[in-house]
């Protein structure tokens, strides 16, 4: 079962490795994370363009977003999980994504398998 940590900087979340395996469609680095921002706030605090933080519902799921401005954020988007995408403003981008075993992308260019 994934384990998430709060830091006071930062979300850190742990898979296990099949968790990693089976849930990871795709991930990217995107200096924009508000062109990623599906659906409603559904609950959730928003200030546009600043702060976005809680569930945002669409037609087909729900997405996990802690974004903050523009600053770099990782996109990961996830297969058969609570979330269909999780959005997290860092500045630990890259080891995120190391540390998921992906290999990080500037921009909003897409990761798949």
């Amino acid at each position: 079962m994934a384990v998430l940590f709060v830091h006071t900087d930062r979300l850190e979340i742990r898979l296990t490795r099949a968790e990693k395996m089976l849930s990871f469609k795709s991930a990217a680095l995107t200096d924009d994370p508000w062109v990623w921002v599906r659906g409603i706030r559904a609950p959730g605090m928003a200030v546009p363009l600043t702060l976005a933080v809680g569930t945002w519902k669409f037609h087909d799921g729900k997405d996990f977003l802690l974004v903050k401005g523009t600053r770099t954020s990782v996109v990961i988007d996830l297969d058969e999980q609570e979330f269909s995408r999780i959005i997290v403003t860092t500045s630990h981008s890259v080891q995120l994504l190391r540390a998921l075993r992906l290999p990080p992308v500037e921009g909003t260019t897409r990761i798949t398998d």
